[in-house]
């Protein structure tokens, strides 16, 4: 594998980081009517330059802006009981347009426990549950191993009911719920998965297929400082000392069917986040295992994967900021004798933890029988 001399991008990705001005950073936006009664809105934008390998027309290397995602954040109370949210984003190569991502009502039976109801992300590993804004920075998302997250559902949401709550003096987080689970390969690129075209304008059928529905749950155990919430984060950056383990499932009866064969779906996950804080700033490591079974439907999407990731932010700020080196690497290896795997060497400049983020990585892709793709990349991400 070769790396690509380009000395100006990076030249410009490091004065960047080190001389870009402050960003003001503020939470959503909130009116209120009352005692409880409030509506919040805001929004999220990660935008950058990228230059692939020999991915120009004429062979050279490539070099695009690109505005990856936009999100627009609604949230609201009518009391202490009753919450919701309705989340719209554009991403994936979607152009001008807007989908629902998220759009639950929240029943908030006692600080301890809730009910959510509509279209979420339902129960899963840490980096799925985290997402491209609160994953360790610069908008990664495991992708290749966090199979569902980038296939299934809407941008990883199903619409389903959840029971998320904790115990234990809040260190162990539950959540369990049934979901609609009717798009587990999504962008998956299989051309015989029921419900995608058949190349002659029509739609596969399989009659063999039930309409089962699917259950998800989570557990998770903070053995160090707590973590509340139901979404989650892939880095506190220094501020807590993190020692949390997680394990979760999905399981869909009849949830992998082709033209010619069904099959039941599931998945399993063991993840950890560890954080430590030093003199001189915090280290970090997360990891995560996967196992997908798809009843040997589609072996492309059956087999093991598993990620690690290790950063140090510095205490010290430079600038308006802190800097966060981060080593990454993930590998899914299918059925089908594929192996897809990834490295990613770079930097975070923090300015104001998941708000304002400036990072430049290189990208390092390989693929069984494919050729090698080197990606450098600069992201900025703002919150509001």
């Amino acid at each position: 594998m070769k790396i690509r001399n380009k000395s100006l991008a990076i030249a410009i990705a490091l004065a960047a980081t080190t001389t870009i001005t402050s960003v003001a950073s503020h939470a959503a936006g909130t009116i209120t009517f009352g005692e409880d009664k409030y509506v919040s809105v805001g929004f999220g934008v990660l935008a950058g330059y990228s230059s692939v390998e020999d991915a120009a027309p004429n062979g050279d290397d490539s070099s695009d802006f690109d505005l990856n995602v936009t999100r627009v954040y609604l949230s609201g109370g009518i009391n202490k009981y009753i919450k919701g949210m309705v989340n719209i984003e554009n991403s994936g190569g979607t152009g001008d347009k807007f989908s629902v991502i998220d759009a639950a009502a929240i029943f908030q039976i006692n600080p301890g426990l809730a009910i959510y109801a509509g279209r979420f992300l339902s129960p899963s590993s840490r980096a799925n549950m985290a997402g491209p804004f609160y994953s360790s920075g610069d908008g990664y998302w495991q992708n290749i191993v966090a199979r569902y997250g980038w296939n299934g559902g809407e941008i990883g949401r199903d619409e389903g009911v959840a029971i998320v709550g904790t115990a234990a003096d809040e260190r162990l987080a539950y959540s369990f719920g049934v979901f609609e689970g009717s798009n587990i390969f999504k962008l998956s690129g299989l051309g015989n998965e029921v419900g995608k075209g058949d190349g002659n304008g029509g739609t596969i059928v399989n009659n063999q297929q039930d309409d089962e529905l699917m259950y998800a749950g989570r557990l998770q155990y903070a053995f160090w400082d707590k973590e509340p919430g139901y979404y989650g984060t892939g880095n506190y950056f220094g501020s807590k000392d993190i020692f949390t383990i997680g394990v979760a499932a999905r399981v869909k009866g009849d949830g992998a069917a082709s033209d010619v064969a069904v099959g039941d779906y599931s998945q399993v996950s063991v993840d950890l986040l560890m954080e430590k804080q030093l003199a001189a700033g915090a280290v970090s490591l997360e990891a995560a295992y996967y196992d997908y079974d798809t009843d040997d439907v589609f072996l492309s999407e059956q087999g093991d994967a598993y990620a690690v990731s290790v950063g140090f932010i510095f205490k010290e700020k430079l600038g308006w900021g802190q800097v966060m080196p981060l080593v990454r690497y993930q590998s899914f290896d299918n059925d089908n004798n594929v192996e897809q795997e990834r490295t990613d060497l770079g930097v975070n400049y923090v300015i104001d933890g998941y708000n304002a983020q400036i990072s430049s990585f290189y990208r390092m892709a390989e693929t069984t029988g494919a050729a090698d793709q080197d990606t450098f990349v600069v992201n900025m991400q703002v919150q509001f």
